[in-house]
């Protein structure tokens, strides 16, 4: 579970929280969480990805939690329509790791599975109107490394009043609980996964036309 809130309390975090509920009952399950607040990571540039890079340690430490983890859980406020910027870093840090050191072209992931929690301040309509296609590069960025996007939550209006900032989802019950459903579900995908190796056809489906597009960018 990586945790892109700024704030304390966090709405994110506590969503996450809920969503690590909802996985616990499931046997033989170990969950590690990470903020990205609290973690030094260095802004990317060309030098991570020359062979003699000397990646820091806490790069380093959410790096093989990533590498070894049979599914990622990222939970993210919305802000100015996109991901925090320390999000968005960690996504292009992880092409050193999560592309083929050959072409940079190629996932590595092997169809890890990944589930986003996004909260915005605005409502579902314009996350579906707007908001999903302006966030759209974080799963693209999972595809382009050969993880899963199994799905998403959307938390809406996460603002206690216009103009201000602070924690709500504690007063929607019908959220936590909603939240700790797609845990549990995801709980047993990852499961499934680690069983078969088979993810749920329709991501599968996702899964081709990405290629598909890929493979025509690449033509071009």
């Amino acid at each position: 579970m990586i945790v892109a809130g700024n704030n304390e309390p966090s709405n994110s975090n506590m969503l996450a929280d809920a969503f690590i509920e909802g996985m616990r009952p499931h046997p033989n399950l170990t969950i590690e969480k990470r903020k990205l607040k609290d973690l030094k990571i260095d802004h990317f540039h060309l030098g991570h990805y020359e062979d003699n890079a000397v990646d820091e340690p806490d790069f380093r430490m959410l790096k093989d939690l990533i590498l070894k983890a049979d599914g990622i859980v990222i939970a993210t406020p919305m802000w100015n329509f996109s991901v925090p910027a320390h999000l968005k870093n960690l996504i292009d840090r992880m092409g050193a790791f999560g592309l083929n050191k050959e072409t940079r072209s190629r996932g590595t992931l092997k169809k890890k599975p990944f589930f986003v929690i996004y909260t915005g301040g605005a409502s579902t309509v314009a996350w579906k109107g707007l908001m999903r296609i302006t966030t759209s590069h974080v799963i693209a960025g999972i595809h382009y490394f050969d993880g899963s996007y199994l799905g998403a939550h959307f938390e809406p209006k996460c603002i206690p009043s216009r103009g201000k900032f602070g924690l709500v989802v504690d007063q929607r019950p019908q959220s936590i609980a909603l939240v700790k459903k797609k845990g549990a579900a995801f709980a047993r995908a990852v499961q499934r996964f680690v069983d078969t190796g088979k993810i749920p056809l329709k991501r599968v489906i996702v899964r081709k036309i990405m290629k598909l597009g890929e493979a025509i960018v690449e033509k071009f």
